[in-house]
């Protein structure tokens, strides 16, 4: 079997982080292949740990609910792919792309990597949960209002870019109901995947 390319979307309290998880221990279980996981979120939570002026920026647009620039997503997923990814390994990407720019950057990504087919797995969740969910994992950036700004953002930008990707040549969407126990959502991922 190839090396295979995944992107997760869903709302932030979706469940994403698990079931990433989830799949990187079938991956390498099913075919004992490394697996590169892309994540800015964690990269950007790094950045304002580290106390540096860049750092600082991003907890401020953070704590206000938007989302972090292309430029500074796009350099963290290139550092990554750069330092990490062979023609050997599967590759998950969660949290990129989220705007135009960066799909089309991931495009080019994929290209240049010869990576001929992205699936990309949506979990699909309602507002009114999304919110029960982060209000109860509350991390230091989850204020009611921050969540609620971050559920916009997230319905209003993010989900017409994974659109974006409908109709194009080498990408297929698979959606997946989020709203159940996670060994369900688990499931319903690896049967939809054809595994």
């Amino acid at each position: 079997m190839q090396p295979q390319t995944f992107v997760f979307f869903g709302i932030v309290g979706s469940g994403k982080g698990t079931q990433v998880e989830f799949l990187i221990d079938f991956l390498k279980e099913h075919d004992g292949r490394d697996v590169v996981y892309v994540y800015p979120g964690a990269e950007y939570r790094r950045m304002t740990e580290s106390g540096n002026y860049t750092g600082g920026l991003v907890r401020d647009s953070m704590h206000s609910g938007n989302l972090q620039p292309d430029f500074l997503t796009t350099s963290i997923v290139t550092n990554i792919l750069i330092s990490s990814l062979s023609e050997d390994k599967h590759l998950i990407s969660d949290g990129y792309p989220r705007t135009i720019a960066q799909a089309e950057s991931f495009q080019a990504m994929i290209k240049f990597y010869k990576r001929d087919l992205v699936k990309i797995i949506y979990i699909e969740i309602g507002e009114t949960e999304a919110m029960r969910r982060n209000l109860l994992r509350a991390r230091r950036d989850d204020t009611r209002e921050g969540v609620s700004k971050r559920i916009k953002e997230y319905k209003n930008n993010v989900i017409p870019y994974m659109n974006y990707f409908k109709d194009k040549k080498g990408y297929k969407i698979y959606t997946v109901n989020g709203e159940q126990s996670r060994e369900n959502v688990y499931q319903d991922i690896i049967k939809a995947l054809g595994f």
